[in-house]
């Protein structure tokens, strides 16, 4: 079992995946990046200075604890919202990737096409039955 694991893993398959999902989870976070930090703030800006890391809908305000002394009356509660502008920020980066992704294998069908297109190296046909016969001849004379 050892030694099929061994095979297994040493496959280019199961290395080019390894490798294909660490660049894709660090080309997603380059992506992120380029939305929420490049991207996100002129649009905001044209949109009339939204911040779209800021918008959300609020469900219920936090508050602070409430203490009579030294006990604790009511508990602090945190802020509950629907944060939409995050929700807004990770569709673009979807899209943005997605539409990579599109245009690298679109090269790659392309580039797959040309080397379909390019004719193999010619073997020379099989000789004919007359041929053979002849070989046969001179082989047999051979002996």
């Amino acid at each position: 079992m050892l030694k099929e694991f061994k095979k297994f893993i040493a496959r280019g398959n199961v290395l080019e995946l390894a490798v294909g999902l660490i660049m894709g989870t660090y080309f997603g976070a380059i992506t992120k990046s380029l939305v929420n930090d490049i991207l996100m703030p002129p649009l905001g800006m044209l949109l009339g200075g939204v911040d779209f890391s800021k918008m959300k809908l609020v469900i219920q305000e936090s508050r602070a604890a409430v203490m009579q002394g030294e006990t604790e009356v009511q508990p602090a509660v945190e802020e509950i919202a629907i944060t939409y502008g995050n929700f807004i920020s990770t569709v673009i980066t979807f899209v943005l990737v997605a539409w990579v992704v599109f245009l690298v294998v679109k090269a790659y069908n392309r580039y797959m096409k040309k080397e379909e297109a390019k004719p193999e190296p010619s073997t020379p046909p099989p000789p004919s039955k007359e041929v053979e016969l002849l070989i046969e001849i001179r082989d047999a004379l051979k002996k």
